[in-house]
């Protein structure tokens, strides 16, 4: 007579299946111990040279901002050419170098905005709008003068409508943009190029009724007097 089997307790079995886990985890680590490491040694890699990345595009925003400060004084004195190219002799580094070196941080896409603003004061169209058009930064205030920038360069080439378009697109980057009112006031006189009378209308309406307080408006009745004539 076959004895009675005794009866695994749920404690047994627990503790059997942790062991045959524990087993198999062993083999199979065992077997794709080559495959495990490399792949560690993967990650490892990626994390150092995200590490390396951040530190590195940190420490090229400060030396932007550093090389900017210096600049910035040549450009607000009209000095657009020496801003541009710098001044060996001072040891100041021009915008173009600084854009060139470190347009991929911050303070160097800040440094485009600069640079492509003189070459449009210097009558380089051509130019201002290729850096306007390259300048990717976080920063409100400079997406919408990047925006402006361009819209500038299609009324040099008569695209008035598309110039119309980016200067609106440039007073809905940020609500708080003093320049929104002459944003606005520029793609109106666009659409009035273009003969679309109606529209630059209510775009004026629009801004008298919202910019109040702004000087800007002050020209807008000769606008809407030259419409209705």
């Amino acid at each position: 007579m076959l004895e009675k089997r005794k009866k695994i307790s749920k404690k047994q079995i627990k503790e059997d299946k942790l062991v045959t886990s524990y087993y198999q985890a062993i083999s199979f680590f065992q077997e794709y111990q080559a495959k495990i490491l490399i792949g560690a040694g993967i990650v490892a890699v990626i994390i150092v040279a995200l590490i390396l990345w951040n530190n590195q595009r940190t420490s090229n925003n400060l030396k932007a901002a550093d090389l900017l400060s210096k600049i910035i004084p040549l450009y607000d004195s009209g000095s657009y050419k020496e801003a541009i190219e710098g001044q060996k002799v001072a040891n100041i580094t021009g915008l173009k170098e600084i854009v060139e070196k470190y347009g991929s941080s911050e303070q160097g896409e800040v440094a485009k905005i600069y640079l492509a603003t003189s070459y449009s004061m210097l009558g380089d169209d051509e130019a201002a709008y290729k850096v306007f058009n390259d300048y990717s930064g976080s920063i409100p205030e400079f997406k919408a003068s990047a925006l402006a920038g361009r819209a500038a360069y299609w009324e040099t080439k008569k695209e008035y409508e598309k110039a119309a378009d980016l200067y609106k697109d440039a007073a809905k980057i940020i609500n708080t943009n003093p320049s929104n009112p002459e944003f606005l006031i520029k793609a109106g006189i666009d659409l009035l190029n273009i003969g679309k009378k109606d529209e630059a209308k209510k775009l004026f309406e629009s801004i008298k009724k919202e910019y109040k307080t702004s000087s800007t408006v002050n020209d807008l009745d000769k606008y809407l007097v030259q419409i209705e004539s």
